[in-house]
């Protein structure tokens, strides 16, 4: 269910655990000087990506290109509530499952049956929507635009980046500022066009999702064996407050609710990690050609990129804990290689056509 207050995930709990997240962090308003910085950025981006792809630039839009970490969330807390909502849905529609099992099994629980569903769809809604807001908002310290964790999570696509988070990512280089920003403006900008210009890519990595999601069932032993071990964990005594959730976010990590995968599942999520692959590896290519020998530092610049995603990557660590998928820093570099060696045996046309084809999977990568 989905609209008012009966959302399966409440994007209100999402919205407030991420920016009390980000209240903690800090995060420091946009000044003048940074929405001139982003947009000579930008404007650099665009020229050159217009020899690069043949995805033209996304509509120019009022909203601003600078901007802060709390309006990063306000921006695509949307975007990662449609993305990560099945989920929930799924979750949900597993336990209610098991629920009604039972009531059919007893005359007693039959009647109490709505009630006691409907208390722990919400609770497993808030208890999810407290997870993702803690993800997101530890995200939002590093994320540099809305683009760099290769989800479709702004509608219309557009480009955007945080200047704080550029300045935080730049710390200790001997490399020109402006080489850094047009670096990223570049990569935010690419994906920005390929989502703008290819809505069915956004349908298809939200589809894996939902398969995910569908495929969810419960192991009740599973449940019940760690249940008992948490039980004997749980001491009320050292709980503050606030750590409530934090047990049962503690539990869900630890797989209390663990689904058993199923081989659906895992197709699922091999082609959810194959599509963000290759989004990555396509704006890994396509930024590469644009900037050419215009940025001299450009394979350092892919270089350190490439390492902060593989080392230090909140994102990854968001799909590891909600989904259990981790995306593979050496599928990246193949899905890279890969756009290149298109490029280069015909054209970028050629190269960029293929996105309105049937994928590659993940064995042909």
């Amino acid at each position: 269910v989905t609209g008012g207050t009966n959302e399966t995930l409440p994007k209100n709990v999402v919205r407030d655990t991420a920016k009390k997240i980000v209240q903690l962090q800090g995060s420091q308003p946009i000044g003048t000087k940074d929405v001139s910085v982003i947009e000579n950025a930008f404007e650099i981006a665009d020229l050159w990506l217009n020899e690069a792809t043949v995805f033209p630039a996304t509509e120019a839009t009022t909203s601003p290109r600078a901007i802060s970490r709390l309006d990063w969330i306000d921006l695509t807390v949307a975007g990662w509530h449609d993305t990560m909502e099945p989920l929930a849905t799924g979750l949900s529609s597993a336990i209610s499952g098991l629920l009604d099992q039972a009531a059919g099994e007893s005359d007693e629980l039959n009647g109490s049956m709505g009630a006691i569903t409907g208390l722990l769809r919400t609770f497993i809604g808030s208890m999810i929507a407290t997870q993702l807001g803690q993800a997101i908002g530890a995200i939002s310290a590093s994320a540099t635009g809305a683009h760099d964790v290769g989800l479709p999570l702004l509608e219309p696509a557009q480009p955007v980046l945080i200047p704080e988070n550029i300045e935080l990512w730049s710390k200790d280089l001997e490399i020109p500022k402006t080489e850094i920003y047009i670096f990223h403006a570049l990569r935010e900008a690419a994906i920005a066009r390929l989502f703008a210009h290819n809505p069915w890519i956004v349908s298809y990595i939200r589809s894996a999702i939902v398969d995910y999601g569908r495929g969810i069932h419960i192991d009740m032993d599973a449940i019940q064996r760690q249940a008992e071990e948490l039980m004997s964990n749980f001491d009320p005594a050292q709980q503050n407050p606030e750590s409530g959730e934090n047990t049962f976010s503690i539990a869900l990590n630890n797989g209390v609710f663990t689904p058993e995968e199923t081989p659906a599942q895992r197709a699922a999520l091999s082609k959810l990690e194959t599509a963000l692959a290759l989004v990555d590896g396509w704006a890994d290519d396509v930024t590469t050609l644009a900037a050419g020998d215009r940025l001299p530092a450009i394979s350092q610049l892919r270089e350190i990129y490439r390492r902060q995603r593989a080392t230090n990557a909140p994102a990854q660590q968001l799909f590891k804990s909600l989904l259990g998928l981790q995306v593979s820093p050496r599928l990246a570099r193949e899905a890279s290689a890969f756009w290149q060696k298109a490029r280069e045996l015909k054209d970028i046309s050629a190269r960029d056509q293929i996105w309105s084809g049937i994928l590659p999977s993940a064995d042909e990568l």
